[in-house]
């Protein structure tokens, strides 16, 4: 087997949002389960990689629900932005926290890549929730895997 044959051959991993592969990380203790992910992963032939950052932080599941009070996960890293659980706790060092162990679990397992759930305030690529309202922005983990080269997609990226 030459080079080209044996590197195409060889599958990737990918970081992934552990709710779309169907385990219970979410806030509420539920799934995000995503057809067109596992879709995706088998014709791509990808390793997936699942993590949820908020878990990885230490928060509990169920948990509560969280939101940006003010900017976005760009924002959170730069010391400017807010995120808020419903109570009020501002939450932007478990944030961070999560974000860097994705980090750390991307950079040990050789991902390029990472596809996120889209409007979570850890893994939103194009949208977060600000308060109530989702607006465009990226959150935490998702800001950070880019900030430091990973492609980052979410699961509304990929082809019904």
């Amino acid at each position: 087997m030459d080079q080209n044959q044996q590197t195409s051959k060889t599958r990737q991993p990918i970081l992934v949002s552990a709710c779309l592969l169907g385990l219970p990380t979410r806030y509420d203790g539920k799934t995000k389960t995503s057809q067109a992910v596992a879709d995706f992963l088998k014709r791509e032939n990808l390793i997936p990689v699942p993590v949820c950052p908020e878990q990885l932080a230490g928060m509990t599941t169920p948990r509560e629900k969280t939101f940006f009070h003010c900017g976005d996960g760009c924002d959170v890293l730069a010391g400017t932005g807010t995120v808020v659980s419903e109570t009020g706790k501002i939450m932007n060092e478990i944030f961070r926290h999560g974000a860097a162990m994705a980090l750390q679990i991307a950079q040990l397992s050789g991902c390029k890549r990472a596809l996120l759930k889209e409007r979570s305030p850890s893994c939103g690529v194009h949208q977060i929730y600000l308060g109530e309202q989702a607006t465009d922005g990226m959150g935490v983990t998702a800001a950070l895997l880019a900030s430091r080269g990973l492609n980052v997609i979410s699961e509304e990226d990929l082809p019904l």
